[in-house]
C-alpha cells in the first residue's frame, strides 16, 4: 500500500521558484529521487538552482538538456540531474540512472521522465511546475511512498 502527500504553492517569480527549491534542497538526506515535470522554460533549471544551494552546494546549475546528465557536490551528498528531453529511448543511460537511485549518497532529480518511468521507484517526490502567467508558475508537489 502507497501513501501519497500532495502540497502546492503559487510562484510569482523565477526568485520564489529557486527559493521553494533552496528549501527543498535544505531537507534532503541524500537517497532521495525528485521527477521534475514542467514544459520547456517552464522553471525546472530554476528550481534545481535552488535546491542545490540549499543542499549546501556551490556548484554553478546549468540545464542538462545537451548532455543527459550533470552532477553537483553537495557537502552531504552527490546529486545528479538527468534531463531526458533529447532522447527517444534511454538505452544506457537507464542503467546508469539505475545505479543512481539506489544510492543512498545521491539525489536524483529527473526530467521529462516518460522514458525511464518503469525504471523509476514508487518513492519519489513528483514536482509538476505550470505556467501560469509570465513571471508566475503553480508548483504541486507529490510524494509517494
Amino acid at each position: 500500500m502507497s501513501t501519497e502527500k500532495t502540497w502546492q504553492m503559487h510562484s510569482t517569480s523565477s526568485a520564489d521558484t529557486e527559493a521553494f527549491g533552496e528549501r527543498i534542497g535544505a531537507q534532503l538526506l541524500g537517497g532521495e529521487v525528485i521527477e521534475l515535470v514542467s514544459d520547456l522554460g517552464g522553471g525546472k533549471t530554476t528550481f534545481v538552482r535552488g535546491l542545490v544551494r540549499g543542499a549546501g552546494s556551490t556548484d554553478t546549475v546549468s540545464s542538462p538538456t545537451f548532455t543527459i546528465s550533470k552532477e553537483y557536490s553537495a557537502p552531504r551528498f552527490t546529486i545528479a540531474h538527468f534531463d531526458f528531453y533529447r532522447l527517444a529511448e534511454a538505452g544506457i543511460v537507464a542503467e546508469e540512472l539505475r545505479e543512481y537511485i539506489h544510492s543512498e549518497s545521491v539525489v536524483t532529480i529527473i526530467e521529462w521522465s516518460d522514458i525511464v518511468h518503469d525504471v523509476l521507484p514508487l518513492k519519489r517526490l513528483r514536482i509538476s511546475i505550470q505556467y501560469a502567467g509570465e513571471t508566475e508558475r503553480d508548483i504541486l508537489c507529490e510524494y509517494t511512498s
